[in-house]
């Protein structure tokens, strides 16, 4: 029977260079999409995939994640005598359960494989979720939601996964898929190979930000060996799993914004508004003008 997936990491320690100068002192992960800090997204997406555990790998600076989503008395002591009971509830939704949220530390940039191994005592043998807040997805259905229930099916590990152009192969984890299965949204993995040239890509098929792995992933970050940009890669681990657990991509319904990416950033901000009912009039009605003027 496989297990059900009760934990996520959110890997929150990167400095988000591409921002400056305005992650020079604020938390790249509390960039704002709309009115929404980025990895309050990834939290949501988590919570109504039935994550009960949310582990924050974080660095140094990111204090402000942490109050995100703390009580804040004074904040809420000055919305209830000023009755602004829509604001209140809009805070208390961000509140996570009590114990139901952990920070640990990567003290060193090394990668994404070693942020994920720095929780590793918080995860134990059981499958886990990791959620990148960069990347965010639009989605009617939450794409972790989609993942847990496919995986719910076939157990071992799972990774988003969506065609990109050959020539951005360079900047993914690209997947050597196997022979198609009965689920058409399943793709079974044989190789990964981590940011290839187009020529040596095996596919357009790219990792984007959601996973789902088995624990026994550990054994091989224990390893520590470096791939691509001298950094301990998870796709790298990964692909040492292949043949010994279940590993499937999934192509996920929705669409993803990079939004560790300036232009994917701009463009998230304007696909969301566009869904509020409260704005969406509004973002028409200016788009227009300012297109013209380009």
């Amino acid at each position: 029977m496989t297990k059900r997936v009760r934990k996520a990491i959110f890997p929150v320690g990167g400095l988000g260079t591409r921002f400056l100068p305005a992650t020079k002192a604020m938390p790249k992960e509390m960039l704002p999409v709309v009115d929404k800090p980025l990895v309050q997204y990834a939290v949501e997406e988590a919570r109504a995939a039935g994550i009960e555990q949310f582990i924050f790998v974080t660095g140094r600076g990111k204090q402000a994640i942490e109050d995100h989503f703390d009580h804040s008395y004074e904040l809420h002591d000055v919305l209830t005598r000023r009755d602004k009971r829509d604001l209140l509830a809009v805070i208390d939704e961000i509140k996570l359960p009590a114990g139901a949220v952990t920070y640990t530390r990567q003290p060193e940039a090394l990668g994404l494989g070693h942020a994920v191994w720095c929780a590793r005592h918080l995860i134990g043998d059981e499958p886990f979720a990791v959620l990148l807040a960069d990347d965010l997805i639009l989605a009617d259905q939450p794409c972790l939601k989609q993942m847990v229930d496919a995986h719910a099916g076939v157990g071992g590990s799972m990774i988003a996964v969506m065609d990109v152009p050959p020539a951005h192969t360079s900047r993914y984890g690209i997947v050597a898929p196997g022979s198609a299965v009965a689920d058409p949204r399943l793709v079974p993995v044989q190789g990964l190979v981590e940011k290839p040239k187009p020529e040596a890509a095996p596919s357009t098929l790219a990792v984007i930000g959601r996973y789902i792995i088995d624990g026994s992933v550990f054994a091989e970050l224990d390893r520590k060996q470096t791939g691509a940009g001298g950094e301990i890669q998870l796709t790298d681990a990964l692909a040492r799993l292949i043949g010994q657990v279940p590993f499937h991509g999934f192509r996920f319904a929705g669409e993803r914004f990079d939004c560790g990416d300036k232009v994917g950033f701009l463009e998230a901000n304007l696909a969301f508004a566009l869904k509020r009912p409260d704005l969406a009039q509004h973002v028409k009605a200016f788009l227009p003008r300012y297109a013209a003027a380009c």
